[in-house]
Parts: structure tokens; C-alpha cells; sequence
């Protein structure tokens, strides 16, 4: 029988046996349209991993992007992003041609993503599929705009009346429309109809096309690890659908605004700009959207990793308005209560927890407390700037239920951080290694080793690391605009020699994904037929 909402059990270690997977966002997939997406290359990766003995894929959110084009500000926590869909199965249903897809101008960079010639370039295609879709008699579409309802209502009426008002944020619209008053809502969904329809046709054909790759990934062993920001996006339709739910005015303005206070690596903090929630009115009713939002998250991904989660603890307020974090100051989040709702509602679930940064001994309390894995990453174990928690994230130092990486993809590339970091950090990195004589190449492979060696349950690998490439592939440099979420991977980068190099090193250290797929299973069928007769 389940605990009741007041009782927790810690018995239960989300992740339980010794796994390894790679990072890699959808959007540095190969693809000959701009942008990593659930084309052919999505499948051919996951091939690859099983190849290469991983059990895990982890990804970035998968939201629709809004200004900077950074999955961690989305337009909505329910919706998925456009630009993954893919050409070529719309092509083969018909309601594109391949010669209007080739000639779109995505860019000519097989490792970048144009962002702006993607925004001028997709939608465009994607409107000529939805017009000959004919998609109000495909009964799948109909199901899904009953079944998602709940959300999908309010982001395709904001995301067309964000379209109406030239893309404004929607605390510039019109006052009628931006504090929803009945009849501009009923107005706008009478004029609106089609470009409603027609984001509820994307929506769709994501979820159509993510599903049909998941289950893919999932028949090969490999579960997904989906990412999901603690905070949504001021300009989203989740805020202006629910204002109640966050610290807003009687105008629907933020009155405090998230972000972290000063530290070693920003003298004025980090301004995110988030609206923070309204953690009252949330526990008032039993957390209902917050239940809302990780059901939705287990139906898309197989293991969830929620960002900043030390802000369940104790959240950093600033004063909306200000121009930096420095005027902030700490407040009391949800705690237990939230986790002790989510098991009760959801049942156990396997949930990771970024508590990356500073550690307070409520915070390390609250991760014991929920009995989640939280995570290590290497690079953190020999900074000098951090004078609190470094020696956590030696290896030495781990705890089973844990997730250990080399880094994540706000950090630098392993490459790129060894060649960055002080003679002194260098010195710290070689003496724990005991080595003294290999390349810097050679090292950034010993780090690897080290921490797929560990006793931690669970150890994911950023790609780029695997490929030993500088910072010129890194994916986020947090506190900068213009040239993060960029970076793609080669077609043929992936090469079958670095998969055997990787499936030795998980096989070596008891991490290898043995699931036999449909076709292994059926070659030793015809081979025991055959050799019994």
C-alpha cells in the first residue's frame, strides 16, 4: 500500500545497477536540414550507442525556444519544439517534396546551427505540411487534442496571438488578451482558428515523431534521460495561463524574479529572470501542476533530471527590475512536501537531482531526505575557486546512488577545461591520476576511466568528451548570448572504432547495455535451428 502524502519511504535508490550513457542534445544530432531532429540520423545514433554498449541517452528540454534559443527558457514546459520534427518523414507522408526542403537555405555548417535562417526557413515548410495535411480527419490528431487538452489549448491560443502581436512578449500585449478577459479569449479563438489548428498540428507530429523514436531507443536497451528547468520562462504560456501559481501583481507582472547570488565564478550573480513560484498557493492544492507537469515528463522521457533543484530547498529572490542578482536574498521552497506528493501521486520514479553549486546542509538533507541521485561531475573535484564542496566530487568520495559526469553541458569540454584551469589545478588532476608523464589527451582519457570505474550507479559521458574535442564544441557558456546551443555533431564523427573503444570500457567496468534487440534475438533462433539439425 502507497505512503499517504505525510509519509515518505527513502528505501527505495531510483537507480539501481551500474549504467552508462553519453550527453548529446536532439539539436547536435547530423541532419542535412539545419538542426538535429527525429530524422533518420535520431535512429542511426541510438544503433550507434547500442553499439557502443550504453544503456542511457541523456538530452537537453525539449521545449519550443524562445529570445537566446536556450532549451532552459521555453515558451512552455508541455510543448515541444518545432524544429525537431522531421522533413524527411514528412516527406514520405507527402505533404512535403524533397525538392522544397532542399531549397531552403539552413545554413552550409554541418557543425553549427543557424538559428536564424532555421526560424525564417522551417516554419514556412511546416505551414505547407499543415495545409495539406488534411489533418481534422485523422483521428490520432483528434484523440491527441482531447488527451492534451489540458495544456494544449492555452499554448496554441498563446502561441497565435503571440504571432498576431509580432512576437511581444505577452506582457506587452493588449490589456484584454494579456489578463485574459472572456471575450478577447472567445475573439481570438474565433480568429485565430487555423493558426491555432495549425500549432496544434506541430505539436502533434512532435509528439507522433518523439514517441515513435523513444520506443526505438527503448526496444535497444537505451532509456532516455529527459531534463526539465526548475523554472519556467516568464514569456510562456504557462505563466500567462496561470498566473496565480507564480509571484505576480494585481497586473500580472513579476514582483521577484529567480537567479544565484554572487560567488568565486560571478562577482553580480546570475540574473535568470524566471518568475518565481507562488509556493503557497501551490501547496494549497496539493501540488497539483507541478504533479501535472512531471506525469507529462514520464510519459515523454524514461529517467527525469530536474535543474537547480536545490531551489526545492531554499530559492535565491530578486527584486524585479534589478539589473543584477546582488540585491537577492534566500527564501524557504516546498521541501519534502512536494516530494512526499510526488511519490504518493506518481509513484516511484526515477528521478536525478542537479544540485550542482553551493551546498548547504539543508539542501545535502533534502537529497537524502528524497533519496534521489544526485550528481558529480569531475571537473568540479579540483577547482580551486571552490573551497566547500571540491572533495564531494572526488571518486573516492562517491556514494552508490549517484550520477557521476565529466561535465555537463554548461562546462567546458574536458579538453577545454584541463587546457584552461591553473598550473596548479593541473598538478592536483595528475597526482590524484598518479600520472605524470601522459598527454593532455592521455589525461582527459584517464578522467574518463576514472569516473566510469567508480561506484556510482550511473555515469554519463558528454559526447564531445568521448570525441576529445576543445571548447570549440562546447554546447553553454552560462551568463552569454549568441553562441551557445550551436554545436552539431559530423555525420560519420561517431566513428565504429570509437564505439568499440566504448563498449570495451563499459563492458570493462560492468556498465555494458546487454539488452539483445529483435534482431539478435532472432539470429540466435535460426543459429540453434540450424545447428540442431
Amino acid at each position: 500500500m502507497r505512503n499517504s502524502p505525510t509519509e515518505f519511504s527513502r528505501e527505495v535508490i531510483m537507480i539501481n545497477k551500474r549504467e552508462c550513457g553519453v550527453l548529446l542534445p536532439i539539436s547536435s544530432l547530423p541532419s542535412k536540414y539545419g538542426i538535429g531532429c527525429f530524422s533518420k540520423s535520431a535512429y542511426d545514433f541510438v544503433d550507434e550507442l547500442k553499439a557502443a554498449g550504453q544503456c542511457c541517452w541523456q538530452i537537453l528540454p525539449l521545449g519550443p525556444t524562445s529570445y537566446g534559443d536556450s532549451p532552459y527558457q521555453s515558451f512552455s514546459t508541455f510543448a515541444g519544439n518545432p524544429y525537431f520534427i522531421s522533413l524527411e518523414d514528412l516527406i514520405q507522408e507527402g505533404v512535403l517534396t524533397e525538392k522544397e526542403c532542399n531549397s531552403v537555405d539552413f545554413g552550409n555548417k554541418a557543425d553549427d546551427i543557424d538559428y536564424e535562417k532555421l526560424y525564417k526557413g522551417r516554419y514556412k515548410l511546416l505551414r505547407k505540411a499543415y495545409g495539406r495535411s488534411d489533418i481534422t480527419k485523422n483521428q490520432d490528431f483528434l484523440k491527441f487534442q482531447r488527451e492534451q487538452g489540458y495544456w494544449l489549448k492555452d499554448y496554441a491560443l498563446f502561441m497565435a496571438v503571440k504571432d498576431r502581436f509580432e512576437g511581444a512578449p505577452w506582457s506587452e500585449w493588449a490589456q484584454d488578451i494579456r489578463l485574459r478577459w472572456q471575450n478577447a479569449l472567445d475573439y481570438y479563438r474565433q480568429e485565430l482558428y487555423y493558426e491555432i489548428e495549425f500549432q496544434e498540428y506541430m505539436q502533434f507530429k512532435f509528439y507522433e515523431q518523439w514517441g515513435k523514436l523513444k520506443a526505438y531507443a527503448n526496444s535497444r536497451g537505451i532509456r532516455i534521460i529527459g531534463d526539465i528547468p526548475i523554472y519556467v520562462a516568464l514569456d510562456s504560456a504557462d505563466t500567462w495561463a496561470s498566473p496565480w501559481l507564480f509571484k505576480l501583481d494585481e497586473e500580472n507582472q513579476p514582483t521577484q524574479v529567480a537567479g544565484c547570488p554572487p560567488d568565486g565564478f560571478s562577482a553580480t550573480g546570475q540574473l535568470w529572470g524566471n518568475p518565481l513560484y507562488n509556493w503557497d498557493v501551490h501547496r494549497q492544492s496539493g501540488f497539483d501542476w507541478w504533479v501535472k507537469r512531471l506525469a507529462h515528463c514520464f510519459n515523454m522521457y524514461d529517467i527525469v533530471r530536474i535543474d537547480h533543484f536545490r531551489g526545492f530547498d531554499e530559492y535565491y529572490a530578486i527584486p524585479f527590475g534589478d539589473t543584477t542578482a546582488q540585491n537577492g536574498w534566500w527564501e524557504k521552497g516546498p521541501g519534502m512536501d512536494l516530494f512526499r506528493t510526488i511519490s504518493y501521486r506518481l509513484g516511484d520514479r526515477d528521478i536525478i537531482a542537479e544540485d550542482l553549486g553551493f551546498m548547504t546542509d539543508t539542501v545535502k538533507q533534502l537529497v537524502e531526505n528524497s533519496g534521489l541521485p544526485n550528481m558529480k561531475v569531475i571537473e568540479f573535484a579540483f577547482d580551486a575557486r571552490d573551497t566547500g564542496n571540491a572533495s564531494d566530487y572526488l571518486p573516492h568520495n562517491y556514494p552508490r546512488n549517484c550520477v557521476v559526469y565529466t561535465g555537463t553541458h554548461d562546462n567546458e569540454t574536458l579538453r577545454g577545461w584541463f587546457r584552461d584551469i591553473s598550473p596548479e589545478e593541473r598538478r592536483l588532476v595528475r597526482q590524484y591520476l598518479r600520472n605524470f608523464h601522459d598527454s593532455d589527451e592521455g589525461i582527459c582519457e584517464d578522467l574518463i576511466t576514472l569516473v566510469m570505474r567508480s561506484v556510482a550507479n550511473l555515469c554519463i559521458i558528454p559526447m564531445q568528451d568521448y570525441l576529445g574535442l576543445d571548447n570549440s564544441a562546447r554546447i553553454n557558456q552560462p551568463s552569454t548570448l549568441g553562441k551557445n546551443w550551436r554545436w552539431r555533431l559530423k555525420k560519420g564523427q561517431f566513428t565504429k572504432k570509437l564505439q568499440k573503444e566504448m563498449l570495451d570500457l563499459a563492458t570493462r567496468y560492468g556498465r555494458r547495455n546487454w539488452t539483445k534487440t529483435e534482431e539478435e534475438l532472432e539470429a540466435e533462433k535460426l543459429e540453434t535451428e540450424k545447428n540442431k539439425k
